[in-house]
């Protein structure tokens, strides 16, 4: 496994296992699988419904907590200082655990900066190691970047070789923060696991489109987060620390970026009202 080093001298790993959409009935089970593998960071949220399952995992895995990254995100409708205190409290109940390793906003919606302030708190007193943001885009980033005392550590984007996200990350350069991938295999958008681009760099190296896909991020630093159900798509995703992009294919797949925000526009008042709507 490699390490990339956050804005407070956190080492974060550079591929974790994400469980967006997994099920709680199969998440522990899931999880157990990718633990099995090797993987070590595991990214939930309040919002996906399945940080008991995590926590179950963990805790049975018999691996001391030490050896985990366990990234959590406070929803949008827990907002607030008071809320997001209470939810963490909860948070940190189901995934039986005394902090989380990254802490993040999940949404720019509500009182963000309240949430915000609830992070500080958690970073100042031990609850969390490091905390940051998801989904913040250029103007709502900037803005919280100028009125908080601890600069984000992650800013977690759809980010793929699709969706690289080049503009934002230059702003993030300018407070030290990194981008953090989901999405990072496009989900299967873009006819990605078949892309004859990526599988003409990928038989190069014995990789597959997704190896190639996924190594294309963590060698700019940009730590992904993958998710899953099927162990051996496990085992693929975390076999790409045995190859190394050269030069010219890195130029290559840089030229693949069709909207380099992303596919979600979170300044679209419809699409704001209705995950502003949504519950967990």
């Amino acid at each position: 496994m490699e390490y990339i080093s956050l804005n407070n001298g956190i080492k974060i790993p550079a591929l974790g296992y994400g469980v967006f959409k997994v099920d709680p009935s199969e998440c522990e089970r899931c999880v157990t699988d990718a633990i099995n593998v090797g993987y070590r960071m595991i990214d939930t949220a309040q919002f996906y419904a399945n940080e008991e399952a995590v926590g179950n995992a963990v805790r049975k895995s018999g691996i001391s907590r030490e050896e985990f990254f366990i990234v959590t995100k406070i929803w949008i409708c827990n907002s607030g200082e008071a809320k997001a205190e209470e939810s963490l409290k909860e948070s940190l109940r189901k995934l039986q655990t005394d902090y989380v390793d990254l802490l993040l906003v999940h949404q720019p919606f509500g009182d963000y900066y309240g949430t915000y302030r609830t992070l500080e708190k958690a970073l100042a007193d031990g609850r969390a190691r490091a905390i940051g943001v998801s989904n913040f885009y250029a103007d709502r980033f900037h803005d919280l970047a100028c009125h908080v005392k601890v600069m984000p550590a992650i800013n977690q984007l759809e980010t793929n070789v699709f969706s690289q996200q080049t503009e934002m990350r230059e702003l993030l350069s300018q407070t030290g923060t990194k981008a953090m991938a989901w999405g990072p295999m496009a989900q299967g958008k873009e006819n990605f696991f078949d892309h004859e681009v990526l599988k003409a760099i990928g038989a190069k190296y014995g990789k597959t489109a997704s190896q190639v896909g996924l190594r294309f991020l963590v060698q700019q630093g940009i730590p992904a987060i993958p998710k899953t159900t099927d162990v051996k798509r496990m085992k693929e995703n975390i076999d790409i620390f045995d190859f190394v992009l050269d030069e010219e294919d890195m130029t290559i797949l840089m030229t693949l970026n069709l909207h380099d925000k992303g596919t979600r526009d979170y300044t679209d008042l419809t699409y704001a009202s209705r995950i502003i709507a949504q519950k967990f």
